[in-house]
């Protein structure tokens, strides 16, 4: 079978698997607080486009903002660019979160999100869920909370970024492992889908640092890591040492 004939089943395959009523993130995502004949609806208007293979775009800053994007599977980074032309991460996005929402009230997308691996993503035109929004009220609830949700959670972000490094990369790693344990994933052992460089870029940290103090974790019993696998060996002292950081900087 040629290889265009694989890919022809592989994706057909996609589209007979996926639905909102059988995804198992659907708690994550929209339909989360929907009824049966509510998903249908919402249902009705996804649609689901072909993978997204590793640093390819799901849509650049200046594109038309015509829907918003629901992550089924993989991972995506959000990014905007400096005056000189300099990347700064905005964010990354894991499945069953939404991408785009930043871009609510506006016309265009502000920011650019690309793939850190294969990925795999709804689409929901604009306008099609605004006029579902307006017709179903806990739809709209759950928009104002996720788009809630993400404002609160910049804050934060930009929130740290007085503190000291090592507190910047624990929150960081337990903010992954809570996100994961959303999903019923495991919340000790998973796969970091960024680089270090990327970590370092969204932390305000140098590549070197990330290093540096992945090392120092890991000599202190903290995690293991190989390659891009990571296992929390204590959370529970990760995040005391956060606190320790944030006393110290207050004494």
């Amino acid at each position: 079978m040629s290889a265009n004939g694989r890919h022809s089943i592989f994706t057909s395959a996609l589209k007979i698997q996926m639905n909102c009523h059988d995804c198992t993130l659907n708690r994550l995502c929209l339909p989360s607080c929907l009824a049966h004949s509510e998903v249908e609806l919402l249902e009705s208007i996804v649609k689901r486009n072909r993978p997204l293979h590793k640093a390819e775009h799901l849509f650049r800053a200046g594109d038309a903002m015509q829907q918003v994007y629901a992550l089924r599977s993989g991972a995506l980074k959000t990014y905007l660019l400096d005056q000189d032309g300099s990347e700064q991460i905005t964010g990354f996005i894991l499945p069953g979160e939404l991408v785009g929402l930043d871009a609510f009230g506006n016309h265009c997308f502000p920011s650019y999100a690309v793939a850190l691996e294969t990925s795999l993503v709804c689409t929901i035109p604009l306008t099609d869920l605004e006029e579902l929004a307006g017709s179903i009220p806990s739809l709209r609830k759950q928009l104002l909370k996720t788009l809630s949700r993400e404002l609160h959670e910049e804050q934060q972000h930009y929130s740290h970024s007085r503190e000291s490094a090592e507190q910047r990369l624990a929150i960081f790693l337990l903010n992954l492992s809570q996100r994961y344990s959303r999903r019923n994933l495991s919340a000790t052992s998973f796969i970091l889908s960024m680089s270090r460089g990327e970590i370092g870029n969204y932390l305000g940290l140098t590549t070197e640092t990330i290093s540096r103090l992945f090392s120092r974790f890991r000599q202190l019993g903290l995690l293991q890591i190989k390659g891009r696998e990571l296992h929390l060996m204590q959370p529970t002292a990760l995040n005391r040492l956060g606190k320790i950081e944030v006393q110290q900087q207050t004494m």
